[in-house]
């Protein structure tokens, strides 16, 4: 989808207008019986898009009093345009002009998300599939835009890579795509491969790696933009497994056929850099990828084995499915060199969270201070990625407690997602927040601004939140 923004929507084939007044539409030619449609819509409150066919073209009106000084406010209005999205599909509709001043981001925004697609296996289909293929913007200024079409380029990448499987997305793969997007968008990438990965004793993502055929590889990525801070940067860390079959504790194949998706943390980060980077935002960011992906052979680590992560503590590993903490363990301890300010990891790690409050939002918790979960907060608010405090109590870590081992990596029936994050606890000396992504990342029916398949939650989130921090 190219993105664009014009001056006017004047001449387009295709036009969306919010909150046109009838005098407006007079003056543009509209015939009297769409008029009269349209003003007995407004004597009777009904809000959404109305679709006229004119003989300029298609008009697409809508009215809405939500408006961007509130969170729900923001939410309503990039519903609306999710709703545009859908009308544009429906009716193969590739090209729009959007007059929605002064909320023409936001409802361009929702129409973005919804519109995505990924159609690029496609074969000798691929003629039939619907995409957006152009939006234009009406507005003026040209700096907001390029911020916003940065983080629609972030989400966008963010989403491709989830949703590409790992056939064509290796953990080779996604490393060389890294340091292409860093030289596109200008973020250092290093890429450290297998026997730095041995040198630094990373035993967790050694560990998941022993049942594959491809090397792990552990991604580094950098950003500093002019005027941030050149010491105690946030750390972004995302869980890379770039395909989960479970490993020798095999998942079900209905419980499979998804797990391309188990490396959203990372294309989450990778996004996150994307958007900051090319708006050139003034922060200090550090992201932290292991990948691996988690599949079974004659040498692949089974139940009962004591593996050792690179802080020295030793893990039982009662369960080879709950293979993300393991690999995540490494990355933790990787992030103290830097001695951040905060860590915020993000990982789709557990079907507890998922269970626990669905598609709708993301586990979090941690030991952050409240300042910044009221940070976090507000930018979850302001972009509908919302985030549920779970408790991250001491109790919960006798439930991870081994016989054999310092710790065991699952802690029984109960309280998955906070058992996980009471394990990640143990590789960690800062600021942290745990955001358990598994129920919102990557959806099997449309859900709020999103259609099926990957979502690329957090880059939203995450960029909100950058962006806030480097203006306090």
């Amino acid at each position: 989808m190219k993105r664009s923004l014009v001056p006017s929507s004047a001449g387009a084939a295709v036009r969306a207008v919010l909150r046109p007044s009838t005098d407006a539409l007079r003056a543009a030619g509209i015939e009297d019986s769409a008029l009269n449609a349209y003003q007995n819509r407004l004597d009777r409150g009904v809000k959404g898009w109305m679709h006229l066919a004119t003989a300029n073209g298609d008009l697409l009106l809508a009215t809405s009093d939500a408006h961007t000084a509130t969170a729900d406010g923001l939410h309503a209005l990039r519903q609306l345009g999710a709703d545009l999205g859908g009308i544009l599909a429906k009716n193969k509709l590739r090209h729009v002009a959007l007059d929605a001043q002064p909320a023409a981001l936001t409802v361009a925004e929702g129409l973005a998300l919804n519109a995505y697609r990924y159609t690029k296996l496609f074969g000798t289909k691929a003629k039939d599939q619907w995409t957006l293929e152009q939006l234009d913007v009406v507005g003026s200024d040209s700096a907001e835009f390029a911020t916003w079409n940065a983080l629609m380029d972030g989400v966008t990448e963010a989403r491709d890579l989830i949703n590409t499987p790992v056939l064509q997305l290796g953990s080779l793969e996604l490393a060389a795509r890294a340091e292409q997007l860093g030289a596109q968008h200008g973020f250092k990438c290093t890429v450290l491969h297998k026997a730095q990965i041995e040198a630094l004793k990373m035993g967790g993502l050694l560990g998941v790696n022993k049942g594959s055929v491809d090397p792990p590889v552990f991604i580094v990525l950098e950003y500093r933009g002019e005027g941030a801070p050149q010491e105690h940067p946030t750390v972004l860390v995302g869980k890379g497994v770039v395909y989960d079959t479970g490993g020798i504790s095999l998942k079900p194949s209905n419980f499979m056929e998804d797990m391309k998706c188990d490396m959203s943390g990372a294309a989450a980060v990778l996004g996150t850099f994307c958007a900051v980077a090319a708006a050139k935002l003034p922060v200090n960011v550090v992201g932290l990828i292991p990948a691996t992906d988690n599949r079974l052979n004659g040498n692949a680590l089974v139940p009962g084995d004591v593996i050792t992560i690179s802080n020295g503590v030793t893990v039982e590993v009662l369960n080879t499915d709950a293979e993300g903490r393991l690999i995540l363990a490494d990355a933790l301890h990787y992030a103290k060199k830097y001695q951040p300010k905060l860590v915020i990891d993000l990982a789709t790690l557990t079907g507890a969270a998922s269970r626990a409050i669905g598609p709708y939002a993301t586990v979090a918790m941690g030991t952050a201070d409240r300042a910044t979960w009221d940070a976090l907060q507000a930018s979850a608010g302001m972009t509908h990625e919302r985030l549920v405090e779970f408790p991250f109590w001491d109790d919960y870590k006798e439930l991870i407690k081994s016989d054999i081992a310092d710790i065991k990596n699952i802690g029984g029936a109960e309280a998955g997602m906070i058992t996980a994050g009471k394990f990640l606890e143990y590789f960690i000396d800062y600021p942290y927040v745990h955001l358990d992504i598994a129920g919102p990342a990557f959806l099997d029916r449309p859900v709020a601004y999103y259609g099926k398949g990957g979502t690329g939650v957090g880059v939203r989130l995450l960029t909100h939140f950058l962006t806030a921090q480097s203006r306090a």
